[in-house]
């Protein structure tokens, strides 16, 4: 009892200086996407505005793949929970592992720092596309099962999900291509090698340029950089989809550490430049603290089991 009591006496000072003195060198940011795509542009400008309140560099690592789940895995399989490594925990880490077998768990295997954005949705052709509205690419799918291709940033993402689920609503069956992210897929469609791409809105500067036309976007209501575009509720298939996204980093973090990222991460999304890259996306602030966060997350893993067993797409 008393080397225990010592042992705690001698800890806590420890483990209290080490958060004073954090951060005391740059700090990892893995973003599980390519770069160049809407995330990636998103959390390079949150880096470099939170760096500022940190005093430390922030890198940006792009670690593509498995829908968004390959970088935040790897963070909780190999990083040390000092700080120095975080990552964007996107949607996929709460539906992939009911869709396979994954090496970390997705609650228990992270700590949840902030909760910060969540993605505007849209369906996109080319320019030059046959497909002049959204109901044009059903009827297509309609005529031609299984022929009529649509590109996403993965499977079990929410671009891939969302469509599944707009699919067996329409009762179509539509051919999913699979991409790392999408930096990829828009090269894919821009190339003429799919039909069609489900994304966030990395299209944007596509669309504004005349390159790309966005036939449907997945909101709640229309937006308003886009509004004389249809959501998918206003057409009548029943779809809504932001999928919210946020920073961890692995499990058994300092809190006083996690305290001081999350309120540099709250001062950048406050920031006015942080306001000018979300107009640019067309997404919303999405403030969770940590604990709401990992609260919503254990809420949202149960939820997601539903509709994935729903559209035939769990683990066998």
């Amino acid at each position: 009892m008393v080397l225990g009591a010592v042992g705690a006496a001698l800890a806590a000072p420890m483990g209290s200086t080490f958060a004073q003195a954090f951060p005391s060198k740059p700090i990892t940011l893995i973003v599980p996407w390519p770069a160049g795509g809407s995330t990636d542009r998103h959390h390079r400008v949150l880096a470099e505005i939170a760096s500022k309140y940190l005093g430390q560099n922030i890198i940006v690592e792009n670690k593509p793949g498995g829908g968004g789940t390959i970088g935040p895995g790897a963070m909780a399989l190999t990083a040390k929970p000092d700080g120095y490594t975080i990552s964007q925990y996107p949607m996929g880490m709460l539906r992939v592992p009911h869709m396979q077998k994954v090496q970390w768990n997705p609650l228990t295997d992270f700590t949840f720092i902030i909760g910060i954005s969540g993605y505007t949705f849209g369906f996109t052709v080319r320019e030059d596309s046959p497909f002049k509205t959204f109901n044009d690419y059903i009827e297509a799918a309609r005529k031609a099962p299984g022929k009529i291709d649509y590109g996403s940033t993965g499977i079990g993402t929410s671009p891939h999900l969302l469509m599944e689920e707009l699919s067996a609503n329409a009762k179509v069956q539509l051919n999913h291509i699979p991409f790392k992210g999408n930096a990829d897929l828009m090269q894919a469609l821009m190339g003429g090698h799919v039909m069609a791409q489900s994304d966030a809105s990395g299209w944007d500067k596509f669309v504004d340029d005349g390159k790309m036309r966005l036939l449907l976007t997945f909101g709640e209501k229309r937006t308003k950089r886009w509004p004389q575009v249809p959501t998918a509720k206003d057409l009548g298939y029943g779809v809504v989809s932001t999928s919210p996204y946020g920073l961890v980093g692995p499990k058994g973090m300092d809190p006083a550490v996690v305290k001081v990222l999350h309120d540099a991460f709250k001062k950048a999304l406050d920031d006015p430049k942080h306001a000018e890259v979300m107009a640019q996306l067309n997404q919303e602030v999405w403030y969770r603290s940590g604990d709401d966060y990992a609260r919503w997350a254990r809420e949202t893993y149960v939820k997601d089991k539903r509709l994935i067993e729903r559209l035939g797409l769990a683990a066998k």
